[in-house]
């Protein structure tokens, strides 16, 4: 069996429409005016990232946040307000000055006393017998001096008999002398016994004058010896007057007219010698200790004046003390009221003072602001012209009060400065103001 092949003829696909498509080319930017654009786009971004990036000692802050205040011409009253507190003018303390028992208690705190009224009254029986000791010594003392007085002035007395029978026997002596003398001469005298009145003259005068000098060194001695007995008798008195005064400080008195203050024994109660029990305040008489600020400790002097405004009145005061340490950042002074005071101040009141501290001048003047305490006056911000911006300046301030600071250089009238506190951009040189 035999295979003839069958011959596959031509097999014609279908017809379909690709052949009516054709390929169109995209059109484009070309590739360098892309890097250019996209270099554009870069240096404008980087241009506003660098104009709202805020720069380096630079800061914003809201307009609303700070202060401004301009600067103008005025007048500078040189004062610093004080606040003073009210204490009596003289206080007297009152002190055990001996101790001892609280045997009675005659006033009450707070009472207006006088001087010399008693107030209580102690006991010691140690110092009662201390004073009779004291007595008794004296009295011995005392005796024994007058005793001695009593010598001495038998002493005195034999030495005046000896000075006298010296004298007689030398007025003898000589007598006898003148006597013989010319006899002798013409010899109805002998000469033994001429020699011997001649000798016995010379002894007398001589005996007469050793008894003077003799009467002239007692003399001496007593007066020394008087003289201490009565210094010894002096002292002895003395130690007794202190023995009385201590037991009649036992006495408490009042020691000057005024109102008692912090006396609060009880009877009963052992206070120790030298124990604070009280005051006394002068009467209707009172001082104000005002602080200051030691920046002004250069510029304080005893006399300055200050006056105090109560009740709708002013009272003028003067500095009567300066207290120069400084504590706190202040130190004190006493003011003193220049005629009458108020008549209703309480001790421990408080009081608005001005100090003043020189005469009204004209002034180139800025408002006075917490920035000073940042700065201190050396630099401040001001603010531009259109109010957009603040830039630090160094300046020149001078004198100050509760109100305004004195400008001394660079500033100029007109200009506008931030007073406000400087807090958390002290360090920057600029400032935008953000509305």
């Amino acid at each position: 069996m035999s295979v003839v092949p069958i011959e596959k003829e031509d097999v014609v696909p279908p017809a379909s429409g690709s052949g009516m498509d054709r390929v169109v080319a995209k059109k484009g930017l070309p590739t360098r005016l892309k890097i250019a654009a996209g270099a554009v786009v870069v240096v404008v971004l980087a241009a506003i990232f660098y104009w709202l990036a805020p720069r380096a000692g630079t800061q914003n802050v809201a307009a609303d946040h700070v202060t401004i205040s301009p600067v103008a011409k005025g007048t500078f009253d040189d004062f610093i307000p004080l606040r003073a507190r009210v204490t009596p003018l003289v206080t007297v303390y009152l002190d055990a000055v001996e101790g001892g028992r609280v045997e009675e208690v005659l006033v009450e705190d707070g009472t207006s006393v006088t001087k010399g009224q008693m107030l209580a009254v102690l006991s010691n029986p140690d110092l009662a017998l201390n004073l009779l000791a004291r007595q008794t010594e004296v009295t011995q003392q005392i005796n024994n001096m007058r005793s001695q007085e009593l010598a001495l002035e038998q002493t005195r007395l034999a030495n005046t008999r000896a000075v006298l029978e010296a004298q007689l026997e030398t007025a003898k002596a000589r007598r006898q002398y003148e006597r013989e003398q010319p006899l002798a001469a013409k010899g109805f005298v002998a000469g033994k016994q001429f020699a011997d009145t001649t000798d016995q003259y010379a002894y007398e005068r001589k005996r007469l004058a050793a008894v003077k000098n003799s009467q002239a060194t007692d003399e001496r001695l007593q007066a020394s010896q008087l003289a201490q007995q009565s210094a010894a008798a002096q002292s002895l008195e003395s130690g007794l007057e202190i023995a009385r005064r201590n037991l009649d400080a036992l006495n408490l008195r009042a020691p000057v007219t005024g109102q008692l203050s912090g006396f609060s024994i009880q009877v009963g109660q052992s206070l120790q010698q030298g124990e604070r029990i009280g005051q006394v305040d002068s009467p209707g008489r009172n001082k104000l200790i005002a602080g200051v600020d030691e920046f002004y400790l250069g510029r304080v002097a005893v006399g300055q004046k200050a006056t105090v405004d109560w009740g709708g009145k002013s009272y003028p005061t003067r500095v009567t003390k300066i207290y120069p340490q400084v504590q706190n950042g202040q130190f004190q002074v006493d003011l003193q009221f220049l005629g009458d005071e108020p008549g209703d101040l309480q001790r421990g009141q408080t009081l608005q003072a001005k100090l003043t501290l020189g005469d009204p001048t004209p002034a180139l003047l800025i408002p006075n602001g917490a920035f000073y305490n940042e700065t201190g006056g050396n630099w401040v911000f001001v603010v531009a012209p259109d109010g957009t911006s603040a830039v630090r300046r160094p300046v020149r301030l001078g004198r100050r009060n509760s109100e305004s600071i004195e400008v001394l250089d660079g500033l100029e009238p007109g200009e506008r400065v931030i007073t406000s506190p400087y807090t958390g951009f002290a360090d920057k040189n600029r400032l935008d103001l953000d509305d």
